[in-house]
């Protein structure tokens, strides 16, 4: 039997993918909002695709507001950004 692969929604084009093509926003316990390489820290998580054009969807469509049911400082989206070109996602498009 094929091991069932986890498939995840993209809060900024709302597209299903599997869970390892995408990046998942976590809102740790503390209300800190990062992007989590691992997948696997605690708190609650948001998805977007591996490209800008998502994250930037994502933030004028308030869906990350939306996934995390708070207001986000836009701040914390330049942060975002800013981790996207570090993680080196900036350059890919759709």
């Amino acid at each position: 039997m094929a091991k069932k692969i986890p498939m995840r929604q993209c809060v900024g084009c709302g597209e299903m993918k599997s869970k390892k093509e995408m990046l998942r926003v976590l809102r740790g316990e503390d209300g800190s909002i990062v992007l989590d390489a691992t997948g696997r820290k605690n708190g609650r998580g948001a998805y977007l695709c591996t490209n800008r054009a998502c994250l930037d969807r994502a933030i004028k469509n308030k869906g990350l507001e939306r996934s995390f049911k708070m207001r986000i400082p836009h701040e914390i989206y330049e942060n975002l950004k800013k981790e996207f070109e570090e993680g080196g996602y900036a350059e890919q498009t759709e």
